[in-house]
């Protein structure tokens, strides 16, 4: 009997079965809340030259799509937290394809284009807040064991950023050859809805209506400082009374008590925090909203500054020469400015290992960069300067954007991380009103003057952060 149970366990054993990448599947459901952003940006030239729209109707046009953003996040986020991720998530979808309808629709009958992109701006916000956390629990304990630390809060900016970089070339490519450009031009992101849907439907719901995360809640009891190190910021045990992050260093996360010593590792580097030593009652960090004030609040409003100068105020200030290939450079631009958020992932991640704050202080000084060379390409009407200042604003949103969502991963309480995004993307999508302030001031000043004064508020950020970063964890 005895070599049989051995032989019946032999034949069992074996390399662990890999989870489900449920996070994997959920992932569409952002890349669908980007390209539904971005694929009107594209046809900015095209509604110019078909409908006859002036600058400042499509330019309010590209802002209104934020009056509809903020609301969506602030209600999206809470009630997933409340009623569950699934919910909201599938009716912010049915709602952006009912958004893309209406833009559709525009082509012919103009009234349509506001609506549609004030509907936009509600399911992109709803799935903002809800899409980013469904995915940031699903790649944490129980569901995901295996990722490393700091991947739950990379992928939902991941996701997005390739929504962003494939939505607007797409559509400039079907806007310059196909048949009835500002109606064909929407089609791909009406099948990429539907698929993002069916891929999500078979993911786990997360959180428990009406009550904490379900996932916070089995992690918590069964994993311990083990889901701490998967990088899930509200996993651990506590040890009485309210857990306070007290630093994160690349997506690790030290967690201390106001009643008992930390009960999860200190970061892997940088400054190792005073309450994984000491009496946290009188070492811990401030709460988490005061530390999201401080430390994200000034930088969420550039995540987006940069990205929409480069796609709505660059591309019709240095087009002139481009006669017939307007919508092609458009979407050149709206493909390099997200692609290159894309390609500093790593970097943003090598920077997180360094120190708290250091991808906030390169994200910044990346925006400032891009906004010197977006105003000596405007001044000389340079194309060629114009992208190269896309792809350094573009690495500036992304290296900005990686931070943002590393620092909300870290800092929401149990049951609040929806809404603690919410509040992030919404900050973050201020930054869409800029093409339209700079339409305003140009009846005072030049683009490229404007462009040159919009470093001294970048630079004072850069600055504050810089300050309050190394009194943080100095």
């Amino acid at each position: 009997m005895t070599t049989t149970a051995t032989s019946g366990a032999g034949l069992r054993s074996g390399p662990p079965a890999l989870p489900p990448r449920h996070w994997l599947r959920t992932g569409w459901v952002m890349t669908a809340s980007g390209w539904s952003a971005n694929q009107f940006s594209a046809l900015l030239g095209a509604y110019h030259s078909g409908p006859g729209l002036t600058e400042a109707t499509t330019t309010a046009l590209f802002g209104v799509y934020v009056l509809g953003l903020i609301p969506g996040l602030f209600l999206g986020g809470p009630l997933a937290d409340r009623r569950g991720r699934r919910p909201v998530v599938f009716s912010a979808l049915a709602v952006s394809a009912l958004a893309t309808a209406l833009l559709m629709a525009g082509a012919t009958v103009t009234g349509l284009l506001w609506p549609g992109r004030f509907l936009t701006g509600i399911g992109a916000g709803a799935l903002l807040g809800a899409g980013s956390a469904w995915i940031k629990e699903l790649s944490s304990p129980p569901y995901d064991t295996v990722s490393a630390a700091g991947a739950a809060a990379r992928r939902s900016g991941l996701f997005l950023s390739a929504g962003f970089a494939t939505g607007g070339p797409a559509a400039a490519l079907i806007a310059q050859w196909a048949p009835a450009p500002l109606i064909t031009a929407y089609l791909p992101h009406l099948v990429l809805s539907a698929a993002a849907a069916l891929a999500a439907a078979r993911t786990p719901e997360t959180a428990r209506a009406g009550g904490p995360l379900a996932a916070t809640a089995t992690a918590a009891a069964g994993c311990g400082a083990g889901a701490m190190q998967a990088g899930s910021a509200t996993a651990g045990p506590r040890t009485g009374g309210r857990a306070a992050v007290v630093g994160t260093t690349g997506g690790r996360v030290a967690v201390g008590t106001t009643a008992g010593p930390a009960t999860a590792a200190a970061p892997t580097g940088g400054h190792v925090p005073a309450a994984a030593t000491g009496n946290a009652s009188e070492t811990a960090a401030p709460a988490p909203g005061t530390a999201f004030r401080r430390l994200v609040a000034p930088v969420a409003p550039w995540v987006f500054v940069a990205p929409s100068i480069a796609l709505a105020t660059l591309p019709g200030l240095v087009d002139a020469g481009l006669t017939g290939w307007q919508t092609v450079y458009a979407g050149l631009v709206t493909a390099v400015t997200p692609g290159t958020g894309l390609l500093v992932a790593p970097l943003a991640r090598r920077l997180a290992a360094r120190h708290r704050v250091a991808t906030a202080v390169a994200g910044l000084a990346a925006v400032i960069l891009g906004l010197l060379l977006a105003a000596f390409a405007v001044a000389g009407i340079r194309p060629d300067v114009a992208l190269l200042a896309a792809a350094v604003l573009g690495a500036g949103y992304g290296l900005c954007v990686a931070y943002g969502l590393t620092e909300v991963a870290a800092l929401a309480p149990p049951g609040r991380l929806a809404g603690l995004t919410a509040r992030f993307w919404a900050l973050c999508y201020l930054g869409f009103c800029t093409p339209y302030a700079i339409t305003v001031l140009t009846g005072w000043f030049s683009p490229a003057t404007i462009l040159l004064a919009a470093v001294v508020p970048a630079a004072a950020t850069l600055a504050l952060i810089a300050r309050r970063g190394t009194r943080r964890t100095g």
